[in-house]
């Protein structure tokens, strides 16, 4: 026995739940044990190892005691038979009228006992139906009543005085909706300087007021999109007793080339990386795996942008995160970004150290490299679960497994499979030859072939169901992902699917939700120091979160820890992320699913996360001093921001070619590649989106001829003043500076 052993280690020795380990230690030895991947040692380990090996041998003498207790039982039993015998015939002697009269009160009794048995099944499944009834109509029903009988429900609803009403409403229909006569209505409206009649509209302010005085309480009335209300009326919380065990969900996330998707390959024993180009993950996939009897669901996404854009949507699609870092190459930019988007999501990371079978593999490096963003090995004292595998040889994946297992098992999952299905849209594809096809992952209940089912603004009946291996599939239940076809249209990823009881009301549905659903698109907004500014001042910003990239490893804790510092007893501020390099999609993505600001220091945006940044109202601030950007954040958070000049971005264009002119230097040879370059504007030159020059135009050429502006597609000739480090591949952004009034 070692002399040091982890509890999910312990618990596997004797045959027993982790979970359950850790509630023994803790409640029969006084240990206090935080999670199975604590570890026990010493003489806690000896007494333990008593308390088993006793628990042992009073179980191997149970049997003979029960031994004995059967061979007395059995005596007992031929004993009351030999009673049972002789009260029969004493019984055939009674007279006939008492035998029956007999037989007919056991009749009746029985009969009396299955109503009231009816009843009483009855009255709890209506409790329970008008419970979830209730709650799928609102919100607030639906966080508040949640597990509550029927006669509770009764109960809140009649010590529930508020009534709602939209924020305008007319002065007849909020008569109506408090039952007050209209014109006693009228008449309080008098009494505060509104003159209204009976179809003039007032506002929520002036209503409550009136409200007030009637003894009443009123308050306003929610609103909720179309695809809001499909969750509402459709989804709803089961009840304990209805949920079973489920199979983990598990999203593989890492850097390009890591090797993701070589780990499935291994584990489900196909060929995946063969058939696509480059050995990349061009699809989002979903697979199951059987290992003894238990299942495991994989999500083999391209990588964390899909991950995150399906929690942006608010579905929670993974239980589990493995993070593949290849053991010769460490911790990438793509591996950090995977980190943030897991945590950001807060699910448990499993890491997989791949590749260990190389020579210049190094797993120690890995792990130090992972402790400095928050991942420390379970080997070295933390609880990140850390193992060595090798896709190519099969090393390790047994573990790895066995890991993803136990992390499940101390999660607790569970579904009712017994219900209508809801499920989450992992991807969809128009097919020229099958039409819209979607890949589903069942969350709860079970999906038959022939459901009507709708999603967002598509609907339609399953004409076919296909397993991750394609074969055809008549049912699928919780955590099993499935293809499906006979949507009405290409559905969006992400999105939630509904089995409904019929065509009609999934079509009704879906109409509803199509235009609204593309306003909600056009109308998503990120944050910005302005608007979080004006929260300030009126009391309400609460937290403030921010996403930090800078030009070297240094700068990011240094700004990280600034920036930390400023949270007062009112505002909380939270660095989400912080990283090395240039600010890219993925950053905007983060910043839009975590409602965050993008900070950048001597770092520029691509231009994809520009584009997306600016359709999605996501702000990005850049900085080449530290304190000006605690100032602003400071500022922001006082309500005392007056951005008063504001930088704007005017054009882009691309080095080419250099060429060394005696009398003026280097000079570049560019293609502007986006927007216009005036002559008057300020240039920064960026190389690897890293700012290595940020200052003024000394001159412009368009073939031999001065020129005041390069257009969008044309070549140019541009010198830098007082510098000559221009390379080719450097891109120059050309900006000015302007003035903004603040909107007060």
């Amino acid at each position: 026995m070692a002399d040091k052993i982890r509890v999910y280690e312990l618990a596997k020795e004797h045959d027993m739940p982790a979970k359950e380990m850790v509630e023994l230690l803790n409640k029969e030895f006084g240990l206090n044990i935080k999670s199975h991947m604590s570890n026990v040692a010493g003489d806690d380990l000896l007494i333990i190892n008593e308390y088993f090996k006793e628990e042992k041998e009073s179980s191997e003498e149970k049997p003979v005691e029960n031994a004995k207790k059967t061979n007395s039982k059995e005596e007992n039993m031929n004993n009351r038979k030999d009673n049972l015998d002789e009260d029969l015939d004493e019984l055939d002697d009674l007279d006939d009228d008492q035998v029956a009269g007999k037989e007919k009160f056991g009749n009746a009794k029985k009969n009396k006992n299955q109503t009231k048995s009816r009843k009483s099944n009855a009255n709890d499944d209506e409790g329970f139906n008008d419970n979830k009834n209730k709650k799928n109509r609102k919100k607030k029903a639906k966080k508040g009543k949640v597990g509550r009988n029927a006669n509770q429900s009764n109960e809140d609803q009649a010590t529930d005085s508020k009534i709602e009403i939209p924020e305008i409403i007319n002065v007849g229909a909020f008569a109506e909706k408090i039952g007050e006569n209209p014109n006693m209505v009228i008449g309080k409206l008098i009494q505060l300087g509104v003159m209204s009649g009976l179809n003039d509209p007032i506002e929520f302010e002036q209503a409550e007021l009136i409200a007030m005085d009637f003894g009443k309480e009123i308050t306003l009335e929610q609103e909720y999109s179309a695809v809001e209300e499909q969750a509402l009326d459709l989804d709803y919380e089961d009840r304990e007793e209805d949920l079973i065990p489920r199979a983990p969900v598990v999203s593989v996330m890492g850097h390009v080339d890591h090797g993701k998707t070589s780990i499935l390959d291994a584990i489900r024993d196909t060929h995946v990386t063969r058939g696509e180009a480059g050995g990349i993950t061009q699809h989002i996939g979903a697979y199951s795996v059987d290992l003894d009897g238990r299942e495991i669901t994989f999500l083999d996404t391209p990588g964390h942008e899909a991950f995150t854009e399906m929690r942006m949507r608010g579905a929670q699609s993974t239980d589990i995160a493995i993070l593949v870092v290849a053991a010769d190459d460490g911790v990438m930019p793509q591996t950090v970004e995977a980190i943030n988007h897991a945590k950001a999501a807060e699910i448990p990371i499993v890491v997989a150290v791949n590749k260990v079978d190389k020579e210049e593999a190094d797993p120690n490096r890995v792990k130090q490299e992972l402790m400095e963003h928050g991942l420390v090995s379970e080997d070295w004292g933390g609880d990140t679960i850390t193992v060595d595998v090798s896709a190519r040889t099969g090393q390790g994946i047994d573990d790895l497994l066995e890991m993803v297992l136990l992390v499940a098992e101390m999660r607790e999952l569970k579904a009712n499979p017994d219900r209508d299905a809801v499920g989450l849209i992992i991807e969809a594809q128009l097919d020229k030859a099958r039409g819209p096809v979607a890949t589903v992952l069942v969350q709860k209940g079970t999906l038959r072939e022939g459901d009507n089912v709708l999603t967002g603004s598509a609907s339609g009946r399953i004409r076919a169901m296909f397993d991750s291996k394609g074969q055809p599939l008549k049912e699928a239940g919780p955590s099993t992902p499935a293809q499906i076809l006979g949507l009405s249209d290409v559905a969006e990823a992400g999105d939630k699917i509904f089995a409904v009881n019929d065509e009609k009301t999934a079509r009704a549905y879906a109409e509803s939700a199509a235009e609204q659903k593309r306003e909600e698109r056009l109308m998503a907004k990120g944050a910005s120091l302005e608007d979080l500014s004006d929260e300030a001042r009126e009391g309400e910003l609460k937290e403030l979160n921010i996403i930090v990239k800078t030009d070297v490893k240094g700068t990011v804790d240094a700004v990280s820890q600034s920036l930390l510092k400023l949270s007062n007893e009112e505002v909380k501020v939270n660095v989400v992320a912080g990283a090395v390099g240039g600010i890219t999609e993925s950053d905007v993505l983060l910043a839009q699913a975590s409602n965050a600001i993008i900070i950048g220091f001597n770092v520029r945006p691509t231009q994809g996360a520009m584009e997306r940044a600016k359709d999605n109202s996501i702000e990005i601030r850049t900085y080449s001093v530290i304190y000006e950007a605690i100032e602003e954040v400071e500022a922001a958070i006082t309500g005392m921001l007056d951005p008063e000049f504001v930088e704007e971005v005017l054009g882009r264009a691309e080095v080419r070619d250099t060429f060394r002119v005696p009398s003026a230097g280097t000079i570049a040879g560019v293609m502007v590649t986006s927007g216009t370059v005036p002559r008057r504007a300020k240039i920064r030159l960026l190389r690897d989106n890293v700012v290595i020059f940020d200052g003024d135009i000394s001159s412009m050429k368009r073939f031999k001829d001065d020129a005041k502006e390069l257009q969008n597609g044309y070549e140019g000739g541009i010198g830098l003043n007082r510098f000559n480090d221009i390379k080719v591949g450097d891109v120059m952004e050309a900006y000015e500076v302007v003035e903004k009034k603040r909107e007060l």
